[in-house]
């Protein structure tokens, strides 16, 4: 199918627009972003807008690419990345909230959503299936795992690992069972998370060490496991912490 542009939106040099695209009335597609197929642009969303940032070369080339089959509602903001040659990245099939804002050299997964009013500072990355209530803001460069999700109006400054629930300052309240039994994750790796959960936050010492002696001694065979306990080795910020609360059972209350 053709793609529709409706009256005033506004596509500059450069743009590559995909199959069966829609442009709303007043969207703007920025020089040099990149639309997949059946990706949906509401009113007054901008996309690949100059970066907030004030030592920004406007003459950098750089873009934005946006996933096939994603939604951008009213006032999505999604600036260019700030690197020559670079994009910031919004993968297929999310789902972008009113006045939602992803600055310059974010990296979003696929399948996530971000409710009204999010904001992702400047080189923020975001796994796949990951959910954002309203109002939550990160801070730049914090990673957010895959499959997390986060409580309305959540203050990130840290990273936050797969699978996990997060609300206020950077606590992280148990795990997303909820979000793992929907995508169809096995019980016995329902198990051997909360076990690696408990073992991670619950264990005195040095949360990178730790997860990595139980990343090597645990006998932990399932992927998402392995992935949970693997996060903790990379990365360079610190991460946020759980409350004691969610010691027993690991929030499958």
């Amino acid at each position: 199918m053709a793609t529709t542009l409706h009256p005033t939106a506004i596509v500059e040099t450069d743009a590559q627009l995909g199959i069966d695209c829609t442009l709303h009335a007043g969207a703007i597609i920025c020089r040099r972003a990149c639309l997949g197929d059946r990706v949906s642009v509401h009113p007054y969303a901008v996309i690949g807008g100059d970066p907030q940032d004030l030592r920004f070369d406007r003459t950098t080339e750089s873009g934005v690419r946006i996933g096939a089959g994603t939604t951008l509602r009213e006032y999505v903001t999604v600036n260019r990345s700030t690197k020559v040659g670079g994009f910031t990245e919004i993968g297929e099939d999310c789902f972008l909230m009113a006045n939602v804002h992803v600055a310059h050299d974010c990296v979003v997964g696929r399948n996530v959503i971000l409710a009204n009013n999010v904001m992702l500072a400047g080189h923020v990355s975001v796994g796949d299936y990951t959910f954002m209530g309203g109002g939550v803001g990160i801070h730049q460069f914090c990673r957010i795992g895959e499959g997390v999700m986060l409580s309305g109006n959540a203050s990130i400054s840290r990273d936050i690992p797969p699978y996990v629930m997060a609300a206020e300052r950077d606590e992280v309240v148990g795990l997303n069972l909820i979000g793992l039994r929907r995508r169809g994750v096995s019980r016995d790796a329902i198990v051997e998370l909360k076990r690696a959960f408990r073992e991670v936050f619950f264990t005195p010492g040095n949360i990178r060490a730790v997860a990595a002696t139980a990343l090597a001694t645990g006998g932990y065979a399932s992927a998402e496991a392995r992935r949970f306990l693997e996060f903790f080795i990379t990365g360079k910020r610190s991460f946020a912490r759980a409350r004691r609360v969610v010691e027993e059972g690991s929030g499958d209350e």
